[in-house]
């Protein structure tokens, strides 16, 4: 079912419908033709992350920006934000857009989603273009963890029961304005891209969805990845990892170990980049996905 959402940014080209998933209503954008490209948003974001890529990327691909579970136009439910279910989202988004297979770009959290979806079902995915999140096999590295604490203490707080939502909703969403503005470059968000991610906070459903997000999926699977959980499996999809060079998250000189479990992993680093790399360097990702996913258009 399309929808002509009042609230809805418009994007030239962009076409928007839901689709009735199992258990969740799932807000889809969609331009272009050829082989499929699904593009997965991080936090506090939704499909308009990709706004300065979308219409570049849909020249030579079928692209496909959903809101995952919580986020953006799409249903936020009170459960089902665990690693099970948020892997189910994404199977049953692709079955319900019959694709056997895709090519993922993703950011943040959701990597970790495409991730599962790559080591569990490997034949659904061609390739994946990650950005910000490396893959779940790096060693424990104190200095990794405490580089992650200090430079985004929000994930103490966010993730806490009735306070993280009020932090997430209140007072014209400072906090969600604040992360966008915080691991990014100047001049990656204009204050209606600030009002347009923020805006949908308003919603307490939403609010209390992006707390259970980080408390339910992101920060135990942080966890997971530093004990080394996935270390007994082996990930053969064709990956690409891009990380900031200003990333105070993430960093790249901590990330290591993974190699020993990724049989076609190659990571880079992103000049003048934080953590929101698509919004500061649209140019490179926008770059490194044409010529990482190639020319598919439909014939």
């Amino acid at each position: 079912m399309t929808t002509t959402d009042e609230s809805m940014p418009h994007l030239d080209g962009v076409e928007h419908r839901f689709l009735d998933l199992p258990g969740l209503r799932m807000h889809v954008a969609e331009a272009g033709s050829g082989d499929p490209l699904l593009l997965l948003h991080g936090f506090p974001q939704h499909w308009w992350e990709w706004r300065k890529v979308l219409p570049a990327l849909a020249h030579h691909h079928r692209v496909i920006a959903p809101d995952l579970r919580g986020a953006g136009w799409t249903d936020a439910p009170a459960s089902g934000y665990h690693r099970e279910q948020l892997l189910a989202d994404l199977l049953g988004l692709l079955d319900a857009l019959n694709l056997e297979k895709v090519s993922l770009l993703t950011h943040d959290w959701s990597s970790l989603v495409a991730y599962q979806l790559c080591l569990q079902h490997p034949d659904r995915v061609r390739k994946h273009l990650a950005l910000s999140i490396p893959p779940p096999f790096f060693d424990f590295d104190r200095r990794l963890v405490a580089a992650i604490l200090r430079g985004a203490p929000y994930n103490l707080v966010v993730p806490l029961p009735f306070v993280g939502p009020q932090l997430l909703g209140k007072r014209d969403q400072a906090l969600v304005r604040y992360l966008l503005l915080q691991y990014s470059g100047e001049g990656a968000f204009t204050p209606e891209d600030l009002d347009i991610f923020a805006g949908r906070f308003t919603d307490p459903a939403r609010a209390r969805a992006g707390s259970a997000l980080y408390r339910r999926f992101i920060q135990p699977e942080g966890v997971r990845a530093l004990k080394g959980t996935y270390r007994s499996t082996l990930l053969t999809t064709d990956t690409r990892v891009l990380l900031g060079a200003k990333d105070t998250v993430m960093s790249a000189e901590l990330v290591h170990g993974y190699e020993a479990y990724a049989s076609d992993v190659t990571l880079e680093v992103v000049d003048h980049a934080a953590h929101f790399i698509v919004d500061d360097r649209p140019d490179v990702v926008r770059d490194q996905a044409l010529a990482y996913f190639g020319d598919q258009r439909a014939a």
